[in-house]
């Protein structure tokens, strides 16, 4: 009688399997599962005995107990309250137990504690604006190691000219230095995702560049709805147009400045971006420096993006 092919678990799947949790894949449950994987991540995180790491989805724990072995204390961030019963369970009566904080709830909305490093397997739909809650939050933390879908590691890496250059590229750029660490291919998960996975290093810029950040990225966020236009053609836009003028009026008002009664936004925005040699530059091919001379011209003729 030929033998039955038993399909092959690891431990951890079986007791899981057995608590009977289900993945809800809709939030973003997709459990990395390969030890070498979370301790490459560890490893690149660089953590100290002295660190407080915050963990964003620490699901079953699988990276958490790991984390509890080498630092002073984690603070794991998790939705989901079966997978919080879990993480406690496994902790329990054991030394790990009172370095381990869990705030229950969605990351986005929660108010980040104090941290050293963060290290994350997150759900792909929040990456944006988990990085930059995170970019913005204060005090500086030394470094983030996460887990993006391959395609968002790539846009974040991405230089003037790349394919995937975009604003995100750009923005993040602008407030830390990012670097791809390596790939994780989907069987490295479970459930595996549809996509590929890579892990980056995010390490904010301390101190950070001397510039007004909802300024700087109104004029990224026009620059780049079509980032193959040139710049002359990215503010014909009658939208961008009623926008600036407006605070051009505010400005004017303000520093108690006449606005002349031909004025014309049109022409202001024209001549700026003539004066400056940007007419003919796009976007795809601007670095930071050029952002940030663009920003000047622009501000100095009185025309604010926020």
């Amino acid at each position: 009688m030929p033998k039955v092919k038993t399909e092959k678990k690891s431990r951890q799947h079986q007791e899981v399997k057995n608590q009977g949790i289900m993945f809800n894949t809709g939030i973003g449950q997709h459990i990395l599962k390969n030890p070498l994987v979370v301790n490459g991540i560890i490893e690149k995180a660089a953590l100290r005995p002295t660190d407080v790491v915050l963990e964003v989805g620490p699901g079953t724990g699988n990276m958490t107990v790991k984390l509890l072995e080498k630092a002073k204390k984690v603070v794991a961030c998790e939705l989901d309250c079966r997978l919080v019963a879990e993480l406690q369970k496994r902790v329990q009566c054991t030394p790990m137990q009172t370095k381990l904080q869990i705030l229950v709830g969605d990351v986005l909305k929660t108010d980040l504690p104090f941290f050293d490093v963060c290290v994350a397997n997150l759900p792909y739909q929040i990456s944006s604006p988990f990085v930059f809650k995170l970019l913005l939050h204060r005090p500086f933390f030394r470094c983030a190691v996460l887990m993006f879908q391959r395609e968002f590691a790539m846009r974040l890496v991405a230089s003037p000219g790349d394919k995937l250059y975009c604003r995100l590229s750009i923005n993040t750029q602008l407030l830390a230095r990012v670097d791809h660490l390596m790939k994780v291919g989907k069987n490295n998960f479970r459930p595996p995702p549809k996509v590929e996975s890579s892990v980056v290093r995010i390490e904010p810029k301390n101190p950070p560049p001397p510039v007004n950040f909802q300024e700087w990225d109104g004029l990224v966020r026009i620059a780049f709805v079509r980032k193959n236009k040139t710049l002359s053609a990215a503010f014909k836009s009658t939208a961008v147009e009623q926008l600036l003028e407006k605070n051009y009026r505010i400005h004017c008002s303000v520093h108690n400045l006449d606005v002349p009664t031909d004025f014309s936004i049109s022409k202001k925005i024209e001549s700026v971006l003539q004066e400056s040699s940007f007419h003919e530059k796009r976007a795809r091919s601007m670095d930071i420096d050029d952002f940030m001379v663009l920003l000047h011209a622009f501000n100095s003729a009185g025309i604010h993006f926020s």
